[in-house]
């Protein structure tokens, strides 16, 4: 499987007069009731259409494909469903983190995510909306944590935030799309656990 960018597809920056953005929102917010409802396949073009209020055409005018608007309508509900925490703590930080992230996706939504990465697949017009919209947000959102534990001294040196981000919540995808094991709070504790193993400064003897 790769999402990998492939020319000449791209997610174009939204539109910007009032009356686009109206269609859009409207749109966005139609086709995640849809997906809330019955998941990617009760998301068709037609559906939201009829949801929205706003003609096929103008939902073809912004998005290539019915996947497309999914994924990016898809992308907004999980930034609201999983706030990065902020306590002050970025170790504690970063294992809530994965707690949220692992409850998200052990609900209807992590199926709807499963099916949001095959369709890309087939999709080459719809991945690139599901990489803006949802996974460079998620890691935009993991990098901001992972700079904090670097600005408190508790990184080990030399750990991107890239890499960081793979061994934290790779493991979560993982388990969604095999089900060869749960996901549930103590299990996203003992992955956490393991992966800041290996994340965490080491700490001088007798300190």
């Amino acid at each position: 499987m790769s999402l990998r960018a492939e020319p000449p597809y791209a997610a174009p920056a939204p539109a910007l007069h009032p009356r686009s953005v109206r269609a859009r929102e409207a749109v966005l917010a139609a086709t995640a009731a849809l997906l809330a409802e019955g998941g990617l396949g009760a998301a068709t073009v037609g559906a939201i259409s009829t949801r929205s209020g706003v003609s096929k055409m103008t939902i073809y005018k912004h998005w290539p494909s019915r996947t497309a608007v999914a994924a990016e309508a898809f992308g907004r509900r999980m930034a609201d469903c999983v706030p990065l925490p902020d306590s002050g703590d970025a170790v504690a930080d970063l294992r809530e983190q994965v707690r949220r992230v692992s409850a998200f996706y052990a609900g209807e939504t992590g199926q709807v995510f499963r099916q949001l990465l095959a369709a890309c697949v087939t999709d080459p017009e719809a991945a690139p909306y599901f990489r803006t919209y949802f996974l460079q947000a998620r890691r935009a959102g993991t990098a901001l944590l992972w700079d904090r534990l670097v600005a408190q001294g508790k990184a080990r040196a030399g750990i991107s935030s890239e890499t960081a981000t793979d061994i934290l919540f790779g493991p979560l995808i993982f388990r969604l799309l095999t089900g060869h094991a749960r996901l549930d709070p103590e299990q996203a504790d003992a992955i956490s656990a393991a992966a800041l193993q290996g994340l965490l400064a080491v700490e001088p003897a007798g300190a």
